[in-house]
């Protein structure tokens, strides 16, 4: 076992319950490890409908770099399938889940994806909110057992390698992304619009 590998591991025994963990902490991890993610999809949602131009264009920005990230997890974990905790009998699971490579996470990715795109994206309400609750989240899944704690490190390190791939595309096709995504948008919901239910 390298070095990196049994820090990794001891790291995640300081980090993992055990059976002496109270109950409560368990049921509270596993609600975050499970449930904080539906955040993302109804705060972009929240940026479009009631969002101003630049919230649109940064929500949708959020897609794309969310999108390619985890598809480079993808190819990541067909190259190298870095087997989960329970695979190789570590810790503790109080979580069920499949025992598909750990690295990276992809619910750390998403988080990470989202955080630094609508934080470079200025929009820093929205931003903070994510990157305290992908934090939340990346301690409770290495908390029950599912993850490793450098899963999260390396997708953050995906995200900011994503990031930086979306942004030169984007300046080149993200106006004319946008333009057709808003006539979409005004075209299908053109009754709630009209009567001010939803900003145009």
């Amino acid at each position: 076992m390298n070095t990196l590998e049994a820090f990794n591991q001891a790291l995640f025994l300081m980090i993992n319950a055990t059976a002496s963990t109270p109950v409560w902490q368990i049921n509270a991890a596993r609600f975050i490890a499970d449930y904080v993610i539906y955040l993302i999809p109804l705060s972009l949602v929240a940026m479009w409908l009631s969002g101003d131009e630049r919230q649109r264009d940064t929500a949708v920005r959020v897609c794309g770099v969310t999108l390619l990230a985890l598809g480079i997890n993808q190819i990541i974990g067909l190259v190298w399938p870095h087997p989960r905790p329970f695979v190789i009998g570590i810790g503790h699971t109080f979580l069920q889940h499949a025992p598909d490579p750990s690295f990276p996470s992809d619910h750390g990715t998403i988080f990470a994806s989202v955080a630094l795109t609508l934080l470079l994206g200025g929009l820093r309400r929205y931003g903070m909110l994510m990157l305290l609750s992908g934090v939340a989240v990346a301690w409770a899944r290495v908390f029950v057992g599912v993850h490793f704690p450098l899963d999260m490190v390396g997708a953050v390190a995906i995200a900011c390698i994503a990031f930086l791939l979306v942004m030169p595309l984007w300046r080149l096709g993200g106006t004319m992304v946008m333009r057709g995504l808003v006539m979409l948008y005004r075209t299908l919901l053109a009754w709630p619009i009209n009567r001010g239910w939803l900003s145009s």
